[in-house]
């Protein structure tokens, strides 16, 4: 991994009136890596990238962005691009008219065949000529991120980017994302949709209420989940609840309906317990026809670090398979 820090942050914080946004954050991430930030509404994870893209200035501490040290709000302009809360565009121009015209305001060289690639790589070529005031979210947000992508940025900040997304999109957006961090620049962005961070994320820093709960390898906030609640359909679910409720350091959830499949059991336990589990199934010739957590590590994780309730979480998510942001 590269020695040089793309971003380092120590002890910043950021108050407004007589709320403190962000408390002692420290903040590192290294040249070519892709970082994520999440955390509950309100956490500060905007806050934090708006002091990244300097549109605004910590009242406390250091920020070194790209080795400058950020002592204003422009200080840090140059090698840095992105987004927060949503990208913004010119409605009544097509996709095309509002790269070039972002090109030019920004001294950019760009080209026709350039600014056409760019479209491509974000999935907007064949709508190039259509005005943005017909675009969807989704495809807002690709031309946000094509209009970031202009500069040749070495740090790109982007929040939300998958905002609208359909699969088609999101696997696109992943795949500009990751072959940027590949060729060595450096991606931070916000998400709170935990599959994207899974994918995606080197690293990621979790905020709540202002502060830093976790900062480092997404394994390693996955290990921070603890007992999980598992998902089990067996060919025999009376053998299985059977060999369960005997199974040391498990617990049978009981309360919580089984989605799609009366027969399904949900368990509780840590992993070690899981694989216990399907040891004494098998040996017993009970087939597994599924088994898979009902809600994934890096979620069960942020949900046991910010003391949200997994429960409710976990209801929210089998109707749309992502947790508030």
């Amino acid at each position: 991994m590269p020695s040089r820090a793309a971003v380092r942050a120590r002890s910043l914080t950021k108050i407004f009136g007589d709320v403190i946004a962000l408390e002692d954050v420290d903040l590192d991430v290294p040249t070519g890596q892709i970082h994520g930030l999440v955390g509950p509404n309100g956490a500060g994870k905007t806050t934090l990238l708006g002091l990244l893209l300097g549109l605004s200035v910590a009242d406390r501490g250091t920020l070194d962005i790209l080795g400058v040290t950020s002592g204003d709000v422009l200080s840090v302009a140059h090698g840095v691009a992105g987004f927060v809360d949503s990208p913004g565009s010119y409605p009544g121009l097509t996709a095309r008219q509002n790269l070039t015209s972002l090109a030019s305001l920004r001294g950019e060289r760009y080209g026709a065949s350039g600014i056409d690639d760019l479209l491509d790589r974000v999935g907007l070529g064949e709508v190039a000529d259509d005005n943005v005031r017909g675009f969807s979210l989704g495809m807002r947000q690709r031309l946000g991120l094509a209009a970031a992508l202009l500069g040749r940025p070495q740090l790109l900040i982007l929040d939300e980017p998958a905002n609208g997304l359909d699969p088609v999109g999101k696997r696109l957006v992943h795949q500009v994302l990751t072959d940027l961090a590949d060729s060595g620049a450096t991606v931070v962005l916000s998400s709170h949709r935990m599959d994207d961070l899974a994918a995606l994320c080197d690293e990621v820093t979790l905020l709540s209420t202002g502060r830093v709960v976790f900062s480092g390898p997404v394994s390693k906030l996955e290990a921070e989940s603890g007992e999980l609640d598992y998902r089990l359909v067996t060919s025999d679910p009376t053998e299985a609840r059977r060999i369960a409720e005997d199974e040391t350091g498990l617990t049978l959830v009981t309360g919580r309906k089984a989605v799609g499949d009366q027969a399904a059991l949900v368990v509780r336990g840590h992993e070690s317990a899981i694989d216990d589990l399907v040891r004494r199934l098998v040996g017993a010739g009970t087939a597994i026809r599924e088994l898979g957590p009902v809600v994934p590590p890096l979620e069960a994780a942020f949900l046991a670090l910010t003391g949200a309730d997994t429960d409710t979480h976990a209801g929210t998510r089998s109707q749309d398979q992502e947790i508030a942001r």
